[in-house]
């Protein structure tokens, strides 16, 4: 087993009575795709924003590379720079080029010269099939464009672990295709990632874990091919039942 980089540990999250995430403990391991699939409703995004801190969870902690990842602002700035996230929609900055939309990050954050920025992102949008748009402004895109665009964008800071909020669910039916492909080339990179998403099919394919949440609780946690042939939790079960009758 290659070496831990962020430890969920007897993490909870309440908003107000509601108890979303109930005690989660997950070891995140250098170069795992772990896949969290779950109803909706689940708490399968609110985990996602807890580790990335922008929610502060309610008690338990995150362990980055040993250390904890306090409240501070400093240190939760230093540790986004090297767990990146891309959202479902997008996040993109409407007044500017995909370009600078790529270079913004690596200016002000990693204080990047012009020259090397703008070699960096030219570098992930060619990855992602978007240099030929590099003038072009978010609203001239696609959903699918977009969403390549935000995950060159997150590539560019050079993350340790990147983080994907449902990045699929925002699109039409025809460009889900474009962007799962992109993530599953990704996956093949040794990238640490975690992945929020409603397609099983990509779970089951691409995953290295497939974590079953249910009510706030971690139900199950298991290779796909163990989860998605021989679940052992009666929840995972009833849910994959639905998912291979849908």
């Amino acid at each position: 087993m290659s070496e831990t980089i962020i430890s969920i540990q007897e993490l909870s999250k309440s908003f107000g009575d509601h108890e979303v995430l109930r005690k989660i403990d997950i070891d995140i391991h250098v170069g795992e795709i772990i896949c969290i699939v779950g109803s909706s409703g689940s708490g399968k995004s609110t985990l996602l924003r807890c580790i990335n801190k922008l929610e502060r969870q309610t008690s338990g902690r995150i362990m980055f590379n040993g250390r904890e990842v306090r409240d501070a602002q400093r240190e939760i700035n230093e540790y986004r720079s090297k767990v990146g996230m891309v959202f479902q929609s997008f996040n993109l900055f409407n007044n500017m080029t995909v370009l600078k939309n790529c270079m913004l990050c690596t200016r002000k954050v990693l204080h990047l010269s012009k020259e090397e920025a703008f070699d960096r992102a030219i570098t992930h949008l060619k990855a992602v099939g978007m240099a030929p748009y590099i003038h072009a402004k978010p609203s001239q895109l696609s959903g699918g464009q977009k969403q390549r665009v935000a995950i060159a964008r997150a590539l560019c800071m050079n993350p340790e672990v990147l983080l994907f909020d449902e990045p699929t669910s925002a699109l039409d039916p025809e460009m889900v295709g474009e962007v799962l492909n992109v993530m599953k080339e990704l996956a093949t990179t040794g990238l640490t990632m975690v992945i929020v998403t409603h397609e099983m099919a990509f779970a089951r394919d691409v995953s290295t874990r497939t974590v079953f949440m249910d009510r706030g609780y971690v139900a199950e946690d298991a290779p796909p091919s163990q989860l998605f042939s021989n679940p052992q939790n009666p929840r995972t079960r009833e849910f994959l039942g639905r998912y291979l009758a849908g």
